[in-house]
């Protein structure tokens, strides 16, 4: 099915880099064969989407490991491919109009919007993550997290939109750069606790610029690329310490730049997120 795949390089920097996602029409495909796409692609997520957008649009998210309820990179690709969609017989057209389009998108039991708007050769998505829940961590998570991330600069704590992950801050990007956290062993502590995985970023500064790693084995990526799910969990976080805009750099350390950012604002109903990024069309 690989050669059914459009490949989408999902928030990059600069024009360059970004993470290479295998973006296809959904069909009647058995589980193992959606868990190749993927692996056929060279890509650690393949998103299946269902709907042309005139509809809600269904979204399904894989990796070589299986099914995730929610892949913020993914989305942004799939919305690239959506407002490509020009054609009566989809085909990808690049270069159609630079209006901003909207969709109605449904995945992981939730149906949430999402928008993209042409900027250059490549396409900016944003959408809405979900409600963001932020907890302290307990002393067992504690207890196996803290020999994997000893360089910490405060107490990391459990976020969740569709799945529980860690947020573990550093003092700064080159403790960041020099972490080699043992895979066998977070995986291990992830399965244990239940987490997606561990996201590892820097202090933020006054203007909200962010680095980050995100550490991910139980799902079968080692190291992801770009996790913007995980930023918009971040952004919800320090959304109580008056920050209320992101710019997160991801990928260096995987020689693919990616850059996120994730807005969050309060309201009756609690914090709001938005995050995206930009994506092109095409492998590199």
């Amino acid at each position: 099915m690989s050669d059914l795949a459009v490949i989408v390089r999902a928030c990059v920097r600069d024009g360059v880099g970004g993470s290479p996602t295998a973006v296809l029409a959904d069909g009647p495909f058995t589980e193992d064969e959606r868990r190749a796409v993927p692996v056929g692609c060279g890509t650690s997520h393949a998103v299946f989407v269902s709907g042309d957008g005139d509809g809600p649009v269904t979204l399904r998210f894989f990796t070589s490991e299986g099914e995730l309820p929610a892949c913020g990179h993914g989305t942004v690709a799939a919305l690239a491919v959506l407002a490509a969609r020009t054609t009566p017989d989809h085909r990808l057209a690049p270069h159609a109009g630079d209006a901003e389009r909207r969709f109605v998108l449904r995945a992981g039991g939730r149906v949430f919007g999402g928008r993209v708007v042409r900027r250059g050769e490549g396409f900016e998505g944003v959408f809405d993550p979900g409600p963001v829940a932020v907890r302290e961590t307990t002393a067992a998570e504690r207890d196996l997290i803290r020999p994997l991330f000893p360089a910490l600069a405060g107490p990391p704590v459990v976020a969740s939109v569709g799945r529980p992950r860690l947020l573990v801050p550093v003092a700064g990007r080159v403790e960041l750069a020099a972490l080699t956290p043992d895979l066998d062993r977070l995986r291990a502590a992830c399965d244990r606790l239940g987490l997606l995985g561990c996201y590892v970023h820097t202090v933020p500064t006054a203007d909200g610029r962010v680095a980050a790693r995100m550490f991910a084995p139980s799902i079968g990526v080692p190291e992801d690329v770009a996790n913007a799910n995980s930023t918009a969990c971040l952004a919800a976080h320090l959304a109580g310490r008056g920050l209320t805009a992101l710019t997160v750099d991801m990928g260096d350390s995987l020689s693919r730049p990616a850059t996120i950012t994730a807005t969050a604002e309060g309201g009756p109903q609690g914090v709001s997120v938005a995050v995206g990024g930009l994506a092109l069309l095409g492998p590199n």
